[in-house]
């Protein structure tokens, strides 16, 4: 496993993301285009509180008692709790970056990792290192459903116009 290009990626991705948003109006970032898909907004929002409630939390739990249970996470959940469609688009940016950062430069500091250690999960063994690799690949996937939306807001922009000549998103 190449721990520190994961980690690079870790922390370049805050730049990444916010020059996927920098061009968006706050309309843009809270649009679903079918009415129930995370918007923009919620998504970084999301990706802020995974910062602190679940990827890191759970891979230090991991080093340095994999026995320990891990607190139960509720992401759709959170959408509502933490009222992500109230939030600034800017401010949680900023929040994930400042997140990112604090957590780039813990997982930096760790010293003899280990990366085998293996928390018992209901779905089967998760490795520490299977945790560091899924947080960087959980951007991916995030900055893909961001690209989706950016997508369907050309489309809402387009009207009764054909976006097709563009290529289908598939």
């Amino acid at each position: 496993m190449n721990h520190a290009a994961i980690i690079a990626r870790l922390e370049r991705f805050p730049a990444t993301l916010d020059t996927a948003c920098a061009s968006l109006t706050r309309d843009d970032a809270l649009h679903r285009a079918d009415g129930k898909s995370w918007s923009i907004l919620e998504i970084v929002c999301h990706l802020a509180d995974e910062e602190l409630l679940d990827f890191p939390k759970r891979l230090e739990s991991t080093l340095n008692d994999p026995s320990a249970a891990w607190d139960p996470i509720d992401p759709e959940g959170w959408t509502a709790e933490h009222a992500y469609r109230e939030q600034d688009l800017g401010e949680q940016i900023e929040l994930f970056t400042k997140r990112r950062a604090e957590r780039v430069a813990w997982v930096r500091s760790i010293t003899d990792p280990a990366w085998d250690n293996s928390y018992q999960h209901p779905s089967g063994p998760i490795r520490a290192a299977d945790l560091l690799a899924a947080w960087g690949a959980h951007d991916a996937l995030h900055l893909r459903q961001i690209s989706k939306r950016l997508f369907e807001l050309s489309v809402r922009d387009a009207g009764k116009y054909q976006t097709r000549y563009a290529g289908e998103w598939s």
